[in-house]
């Protein structure tokens, strides 16, 4: 058996991949393994990774081979790939597309060239309701209705369904980008928006219209949604976060399209307008009064004849949704996040209802060519007060949690860090209101909360951007789709239970391009030898998938000066 102790990766026969992140090709090889194998651990340096047939699926959906995941392998590994781990490799991979959907003469057939496949599947009685029947020589015929139930069932049953039933058009809505924007400064789609646009749609009408694009925050999904309208010449609906998000999708489609305002309605809140591009929150749709009653405006989706429906940070599309979007699956659907990780563990649904991946551009990659900023990551371990110590240990689990979260030593260690960064834009970003409320007067710095108008939210954003305030203290509502492109620090002094949704979406406020100097950072201030440690480990995962590394900082609280800095150094 080869074996070479120089290269960085063990791949085990249980699809385990084991990673040597301090090696010199580590930052490399992570970032070719993250798109077919998911990052699971990273104790020290060695960082585990698995192959799960999901990861290998949306693998295959890209356009990754079985003779690529193994060249990474072997490339990389110390040993040769195990016989068992290249046969699940091929198997897998080779699942994808092994079944597909086809109009055939105005029928839906579910289709594969497989000797005896369709016979077996027409044998599971879970899928009987979906067959009109049909010869298995020529494919099993399914109710158009049923076509989004069909690809979920199947895929977990194992076998991922490839669609080739094609999409109905839709309202037809004239669109052309702009050569110039508002700003007076041209515009034109990067390379890889334009990659990740000719994936989503290679204008032959089957091939192209559903699926997922994964880029980081700060890299312009919306272009690549408006460019995807663009191509498409259709009307069009947008689901996105919050408030916040609607506005900046409006601002951004007025801004880099032809459309006149008119034509672009915003559905929230008090404004319930449909219009032929119009957006929404996730929030309006899941609306009902009460538990039993039925959701107020699900009926959104079927207000006008869309064409393409967006799912902006897909990663967090709620239960209702996905049954909604399961029965209109002849509609064009673009997902759109910065991770496919959901934390109800309903990326099959993603996969099946909305669509595989399409397109991943790495953040590093990015970062490289300047289109993303250069983030150093930081993690700052505060201890417990002594006092405080004695309420953790006695508390209850989720008391315990947010006792660590608002620990009174990372006010200390804040103001360190916010005179550290004391010229440069810096978001203070936390979990509980009443911490934020302290810091925010501590600090003399505005606090932002779900709380706070939108309006009132606007000109704080606003200002922040303009330069005339340094720092904004934030709760969760700057998790989703905020723009603040020239926020250069994030701090972040209490998060959720090791969300790596979370992670990703704080790191986005800070990842857009800066002018000049290229740099951001990000700290993290964890509470040390306590709960809240264990948890960040689980939202690192997001930052080490994507490349980044995780400096750990102790600090020294009710030292003196001198030792406080040494300590945070």
């Amino acid at each position: 058996m080869r074996y070479d102790p120089e290269r960085p990766l063990v791949v085990q026969s249980d699809s385990t991949l084991m990673l040597e992140a301090d090696h010199p090709e580590g930052e490399e090889a992570g970032g070719r393994l993250s798109r077919f194998a998911e990052l699971v651990k990273t104790p020290g340096q060695i960082h585990t990774y698995r192959m799960t047939p999901l990861s290998l699926w949306n693998a295959a959906s890209s356009g990754l081979s079985v003779e690529h995941v193994l060249d990474v392998l072997n490339g990389y590994g110390k040993f040769e790939v195990p016989l068992q781990v290249k046969q699940n490799i091929t198997h897998f991979v080779g699942r994808y597309g092994l079944v597909k959907l086809k109009q055939v003469e105005q029928k839906l057939m579910l289709v594969s060239e497989e000797a005896g496949l369709l016979e077996k599947l027409a044998g599971y009685k879970s899928l009987e309701t979906y067959y009109i029947g049909g010869n298995t020589r020529d494919g099993l015929e399914i109710s158009p209705a049923y076509r989004g139930m069909i690809k979920r069932d199947l895929i977990r049953l194992g076998f991922p369904v490839q669609d080739l039933a094609g999409y109905h058009h839709g309202e037809v809505l004239p669109i052309r980008l702009r050569e110039t924007v508002s700003s007076g400064q041209p515009f034109q789609l990067r390379d890889y928006q334009r990659a990740a646009a000719d994936a989503f749609y290679d204008g032959d009408g089957l091939h192209g219209g559903s699926g997922v694009v994964v880029l980081p925050c700060g890299a312009g999904k919306t272009v690549i949604g408006i460019a995807a309208l663009a191509r498409l010449q259709c009307a069009a609906l947008i689901l996105t976060t919050n408030v916040a998000s609607v506005r900046q999708w409006k601002r951004e489609l007025l801004d880099k399209t032809d459309l006149e305002p008119d034509m672009v309605g915003e559905y929230c809140g008090e404004r319930k307008e449909v219009r032929p591009v119009t957006i929404a929150t996730y929030q309006i749709l899941t609306h009902r009064r009460r538990k039993e009653d039925l959701f107020s405006h699900m009926s959104l989706f079927n207000e006008r004849d869309w064409g393409l429906i967006v799912y902006d940070e897909v990663h967090l599309l709620p239960a209702p949704v996905f049954r909604a979007t399961a029965d209109i699956q002849a509609t064009r659907r673009l997902g759109l996040t910065a991770t496919l990780v959901r934390e109800d563990g309903q990326e099959e649904d993603v996969f099946s209802l909305v669509g595989p991946k399409l397109y991943e551009a790495g953040w590093k990659d990015l970062e490289h060519k300047g289109w993303v900023a250069a983030v150093h990551c930081t993690e700052v371990r505060v201890p417990l007060p002594d006092q405080v110590r004695e309420q953790y240990v006695r508390a209850e689990p989720r008391r315990k949690h947010r006792i660590a979260g608002e620990n009174p030593s990372k006010l200390e260690v804040l103001t360190q860090l916010l005179d550290r960064h004391k010229e440069e834009q810096t978001l203070v970003i936390g979990q509980y209101l009443d911490q934020l409320r302290l810091i925010s007067d501590t600090v003399g710095a505005p606090m932002i909360s779900g709380d706070m108008p939108h309006d009132q939210r606007d000109e704080l954003y606003e200002r922040f951007n303009r330069g005339d305030l340094r720092t904004l203290v934030v709760s969760k509502v700057a998790n989703f789709a905020i723009d603040l492109p020239d926020a250069r620090v994030a701090i972040q002094v209490s998060g959720s239970f090791g969300s790596r949704q979370e992670e990703a979406q704080r790191l986005g406020r800070i990842l857009r391009p800066k002018r000049e100097d290229n740099r951001a950072y990000f700290y993290s201030l964890v509470s040390d030898d306590t709960g809240e440690q264990q948890f960040s480990i689980h939202r690192q995962l997001f930052l080490l998938e994507q490349g980044y590394r995780y400096d750990i900082r102790h600090a020294e609280c009710g030292a003196d000066d001198h030792k406080e800095r040494e300590g945070m150094r």
